[in-house]
């Protein structure tokens, strides 16, 4: 069984800086992708940025140049970096992974709990 476990959002003040950590663990047998989706009350989630296992990014255009998108493969784990945030970053943050584990290695998408990340003004 696999497991995506997210740590540090919380309350910033608009400017104010977050780290988002996400660390994948069970029987995993490779990563491909980690992410990172949003979604604000009453709209749909939306991805804010993705990392493939070849370090390849790629950002929401509403986040790029605020917010940076690494993982430690060593850890299984990815992380957000969030700079220079705005209320309208305000939403449940959520990890997602598309991953294979053992012994099937089949590839399926996991996601994690959600952490809220609140901006304001």
């Amino acid at each position: 069984q696999v497991q995506l476990v997210e740590s540090g959002g919380g309350l910033v003040q608009a400017g104010g800086s977050l780290r988002l950590s996400c660390a994948a663990s069970g029987s995993i047998f490779s990563i491909n992708r980690m992410g990172w989706y949003r979604q604000a009350p009453g709209k749909q989630r939306e991805l804010v940025a993705t990392i493939t296992s070849g370090d390849s990014t790629n950002y929401a255009d509403s986040v790029k140049g605020r917010f940076t998108i690494s993982r430690d493969n060593a850890k299984n784990t990815v992380y957000l970096q969030m700079n220079n945030l705005k209320p309208e970053d305000t939403a449940v943050y959520y990890c997602n992974a598309i991953l294979s584990g053992t012994p099937s290695r089949v590839e399926y998408q996991y996601w994690g709990q959600g952490t809220q990340v609140t901006v304001s003004a």
